[in-house]
């Protein structure tokens, strides 16, 4: 594994604390409930360790829109998957996770290069988390000027990353979304995190600025056919579903 540098750019889940400061609340699933709630950031469980975190982007095109991130959390330890929309949120974050929650964060992977993924890089190299990132990510992040990069340890097909004995898989299928979008895997609890690669429920195309339409099905597919015992899945935008999204966004991109 490589380590490129660049500038800028118990477990008791403390469930107390949040239901007096935030309250609990089901989500429209039995499992699936609010760990935390700002007017920025949402934390919502979806199955036995893993989150969804939630923030939110001002886009010219489609207006706010909520951002899903994943936190995976085993042992007292945590893995965040793309940061939140800004520093700021993933400054709350950080915060919520070592703070209340008494978690040491791990690693940080961010799925894809675009802003809600990375924008909170400079933050988590500051709290002095690991940032672990496909290579791709890092030549298009190197494309952009306004940003520095932090340290960064680079893979290029496949990653496997440690959390309290548990493996977590992170893996590049193919072009879609993006040239450089990467899925992450937790066996332990069938869930894939497919970040903007995979649609949510109903959802439409969205941002295809950056993406390859023509590929977009089939590396889509090698996701179904590597991980067919999927029992939820976390889109990078909307709700979390099960292995249906993936048929859907095949079928959307056919």
């Amino acid at each position: 594994m490589l380590r490129t540098p660049y500038l800028l750019l118990q477990f008791s889940l403390c469930f107390c604390y949040c239901l007096t400061t935030y309250g609990q609340t089901e989500a429209s699933n039995s499992d699936q409930k609010i760990i935390y709630q700002s007017p920025s950031l949402v934390l919502q469980q979806v199955s036995e360790h893993s989150y969804v975190h939630i923030s939110y982007l001002e886009t010219e095109s489609f207006g706010k829109v909520g951002c899903n991130g994943m936190v995976i959390i085993h042992d007292k330890e945590a893995i965040i998957f793309d940061s939140p929309a800004t520093g700021e949120v993933t400054s709350e974050l950080i915060g919520l996770l070592r703070d209340s929650l008494a978690l040491r964060i791990t690693a940080m992977v961010p799925t894809h290069f675009h802003a809600d993924c990375v924008a909170g890089l400079s933050q988590i190299d500051e709290a002095g988390i690991e940032i672990y990132a496909h290579s791709r990510t890092v030549e298009q992040l190197k494309k952009t000027p306004t940003q520095n990069l932090p340290e960064i340890n680079e893979f290029d097909h496949h990653l496997s990353l440690r959390l309290g004995g548990e493996q977590v898989l992170c893996d590049y299928f193919g072009e879609g979304h993006t040239v450089d979008n990467i899925t992450a895997y937790f066996p332990t609890d069938r869930l894939l995190f497919g970040g903007c690669l995979i649609k949510a429920a109903g959802a439409s195309k969205g941002n295809l600025e950056d993406a390859n339409t023509r590929a977009w099905s089939e590396t889509v597919e090698k996701i179904a056919l590597k991980y067919p015992q999927i029992n939820k899945v976390i889109p990078g935008h909307g709700d979390t579903g099960d292995s249906s999204l993936l048929t859907y966004t095949i079928e959307m991109f056919e």
